[in-house]
């Protein structure tokens, strides 16, 4: 056992042996829109479906850190995403297939962290490589490897998370031999795009489902090589939440593959873009998607 190791697990063990005792259920999320409206969706899907008080505890930073609470009890539930469950919590190397990275993830953390795995909500939110769509098409840039020849004049912007994980930074350059103009501007994700469009930065690492990609005319470089694992949107949960309660794990089933990449695109659009309160969003769409009971 290395040194990181024993050190997670002994703040894990020291925070669990003071797990707050609470009548509701607690739902925790990371720092980002898209996190904001999954915890809502989660949020909002249990008070329709089961008579039980939802504590909101959103915007708990990154995954190390929505892990630790969900260990210590603070938060009975969180989304998280399979190929950032595989790569930064459990600390594997990153694996392509989808359903092996699934199933690791499932029987790692109940044997590891006695926490549930559900099956995903239906989307995969894979890192995307983002640049300024003129840009792009002036430098005939369609994937990856592309970018080799001409990142040396570029500069590239990154959230905290990205510039240190196993799945991002350094295995990214390494794989596809790039070297940027300088190191990567590291900045808060709601930055990132804002750098890219002040062209302060020429290539930024979002996400998949980042609403503002076709709303700005940006343009994702395909990831030819196939460098990145899936990362499925699945809940994290633990089991005494659900055995509370056998209807929150039934209103958690609600949502099992109901929420395409499309659709979740234009729920952070709708927050990103056109600057919607996540609340009404979130309930339009459930009740749009006949996922809240009529």
């Amino acid at each position: 056992m290395n040194r990181r190791t024993f050190l997670s697990g002994a703040v894990a063990l020291a925070l669990t042996s003071c797990m707050p005792k609470r009548k509701g259920v607690a739902i925790g999320t990371k720092n980002f829109t898209e996190q904001l409206l999954l915890g809502e969706i989660l949020a909002q899907t249990i008070e329709h479906t089961v008579p039980v008080s939802v504590e909101r505890r959103f915007y708990l930073a990154g995954s190390y850190i929505c892990h630790q609470a969900i260990l210590a009890g603070r938060v009975d539930m969180y989304v998280e995403y399979t190929g950032t469950a595989l790569t930064a919590i459990l600390k594997q190397p990153p694996i392509s297939n989808r359903s092996e990275v699934f199933s690791i993830v499932k029987n790692q953390y109940q044997q590891r962290f006695g926490l549930e795995v559900l099956p995903s909500l239906g989307f995969d939110n894979s890192f995307a490589m983002v640049m300024r769509g003129e840009d792009a098409e002036r430098l005939k840039l369609r994937t990856l490897s592309d970018l080799s020849s001409v990142a040396p004049r570029m500069r590239m912007g990154v959230g905290y998370e990205f510039s240190e994980r196993p799945d991002g930074y350094p295995g990214l350059v390494k794989t596809y031999s790039l070297q940027f103009a300088e190191p990567p501007r590291i900045m808060d994700l709601g930055l990132l795009y804002r750098a890219l469009q002040s062209k302060q930065v020429d290539i930024v690492a979002g996400s998949n489902t980042d609403g503002l990609i076709a709303a700005l005319g940006l343009i994702v470089l395909e990831d030819d090589k196939h460098y990145f694992p899936p990362y499925e949107a699945v809940p994290i949960v633990r089991p005494q939440a659900l055995q509370a309660d056998p209807r929150i794990r039934a209103g958690l089933e609600r949502l099992t593959g109901k929420i395409s990449a499309e659709d979740m695109r234009h729920l952070n659009y709708a927050v990103d873009g056109q600057k919607q309160d996540p609340v009404q969003v979130v309930e339009q769409y459930l009740r749009e998607h006949k996922i809240l009971p009529s």
